[in-house]
């Protein structure tokens, strides 16, 4: 086998990794955005606590890129959540 299908591979692998992370990022940011909206406040402070155990569980066991994705997904999900979803009528409403 020739030398370079290892790395081809390995580099697929990373690749995998990285985008993997960063839907896991993305699901758990939202599961956590979401859960905590609509959840008491101990509940809050265990989803807060958990989530950012997770990111430093990550960041000190995996590979910079790996907790950098994981970051990055979380931090989409979080924009996300944060834009205003408008009905459709709203705007018509204003104009009148």
């Amino acid at each position: 086998m020739p030398p370079i299908v290892p790395e081809i591979f390995g580099f697929l692998g990373f690749l995998l990794r990285a985008l993997g992370f960063l839907l896991f990022g993305f699901g758990g940011g939202r599961f956590m955005l979401d859960a905590f909206q609509k959840a008491n406040w101990q509940l809050q402070i265990a989803l807060a606590l958990g989530f950012f155990g997770l990111l430093i569980g990550l960041t000190d066991f995996s590979s910079p890129g790996s907790a950098g994705s994981f970051a990055l997904g979380a931090g989409i999900a979080f924009l996300m959540s944060g834009m205003a979803k408008k009905d459709p009528g709203e705007d018509s409403a204003k104009k009148k």
